[in-house]
């Protein structure tokens, strides 16, 4: 049995929170610098070159990409020869997140309710996503979604019959639908299958994928370009001022489902995708 002390969980949470609100990764960088060379309409460029002199300043400074600092989506798979020492596992992680957004200056997002409306004044709880796996060391991926983005994501019980033509049918329709709100370019994760809350939580993790990196399976791999090239039909553009680069990817995941199901969930992510994940080795006691 190994241990890992929960306030090493804490401090490295709130290292990541602040970090991955004001660094911009170099993999989605350099695909918007991409796409800045393939907009062909001018404001699109325009859009993409703020874009990017916007996350050169937050990174100098020190400073959030955007005014949403979101909210804290912790995905953490848990070595099932793991024991945590010195306090409890999610507590800790929400503590990393309470001193992340305070020490750091992001803004304070999270209400104590969806009708009471009260800010929680630290950002927490964080929504926590875990699984158990084998091993004996920790990995965690913080993911702060901003709900401009968020808002515009959705889920639909098709029926098996729709097929995969209505799955393709209903991911545009959500693009389409969500216009210049989700600051495009955007990244689309899309999950198909399982139940209704397994197919939204594929979604949110389809999006941790780096830009590039397509489904292991070739023919769902041919679905994401083909969806990517109709989403960049839309004429959306970056920030909905027009042009072809209304999307960076579309990430989809698959999983089993019941006979009389089709599960479709769409998240969409903003053009700064933040996410970041370390991996943190348990001690022998």
């Amino acid at each position: 049995m190994k241990t890992l002390d929960a306030k090493i969980i804490t401090e490295t949470i709130k290292d990541m929170c602040i970090k991955t609100n004001c660094i911009m990764s170099e993999n989605i960088k350099s695909t918007l610098e991409d796409a800045l060379n393939a907009e062909i309409s001018p404001q699109g460029c325009e859009a993409l070159e703020c874009i990017l002199t916007n996350a050169d300043i937050a990174e100098k400074g020190m400073i959030p990409l955007c005014q949403d600092t979101g909210t804290a989506v912790i995905f953490a798979a848990v070595g099932q020869d793991l024991h945590i020492t010195g306090g409890d596992l999610t507590e800790a992680i929400n503590e990393g997140v309470r001193e992340g957004y305070t020490d750091g200056y992001l803004r304070k997002s999270i209400v104590d309710g969806p009708f009471s409306r009260k800010n929680t004044g630290d950002n927490t709880p964080a929504v926590i996503h875990y699984d158990i796996v084998p091993g004996s060391d920790i990995t965690i991926t913080v993911a702060p979604k901003g709900q401009g983005s968020e808002n515009m994501s959705a889920v639909k019980m098709c029926k098996p019959a729709e097929g995969l033509k209505g799955v393709e049918e209903f991911i545009v329709k959500t693009v389409s639908e969500a216009g210049a709100n989700p600051c495009p370019p955007i990244i689309v994760g899309v999950g198909v299958g399982g139940t209704m809350d397994k197919a939204a939580v594929m979604a949110k993790k389809a999006l941790l994928r780096e830009v590039g990196e397509h489904n292991p399976d070739p023919e769902i791999a041919a679905v994401e370009d083909e969806l990517l090239t109709r989403i960049n039909k839309l004429g959306i553009g970056p920030e909905g001022y027009g042009g072809t680069q209304t999307a960076m990817a579309v990430n989809m995941d698959v999983y089993p489902t019941h006979i009389a199901a089709l599960p479709v969930a769409v998240n969409i992510n903003c053009h700064i995708s933040r996410h970041m994940t370390v991996t943190l080795c348990g001690k022998e006691q």
